[in-house]
């Protein structure tokens, strides 16, 4: 019985091992591509930053949601393509509607 636990104990080990070890690094090392980190504690992005991370989230979690069904889309049958094409349209007339607005312009 414990045979079947220990690829699992096996992944829970090296995830900690890994984490920890990438949790213990230097904060002086550089910064992602070699590159060192010249921001400051007091330095403030602007609300159009926020702006277009929060729209990225939201439009890929819904992309998300398509994921299951279109692995499935033959056991659900004609019901769930139809909800799926709703779906996507509603999804790109928010884009739309987003883009017309000038929240994706970076400035």
């Amino acid at each position: 019985m414990l045979d079947s636990y220990l690829p699992a104990l096996f992944f829970l080990i090296l995830g900690l091992t890994v984490g920890g070890a990438f949790a213990v690094r230097s904060k002086a090392d550089p910064y992602e591509c070699g590159l060192p980190s010249d921001v400051q504690s007091g330095f403030r992005f602007g609300i159009s930053f926020y702006l277009i991370a929060m729209l990225f989230i939201l439009f890929d979690i819904e992309v998300i949601f398509l994921y299951p069904v279109a692995v499935q889309l033959r056991a659900f049958g004609t019901f769930a393509l139809v909800e799926t094409v709703v779906f996507i349209a509603l999804l790109f007339v928010a884009f739309v509607y987003v883009w017309r607005r000038g929240a994706l312009e970076w400035r």
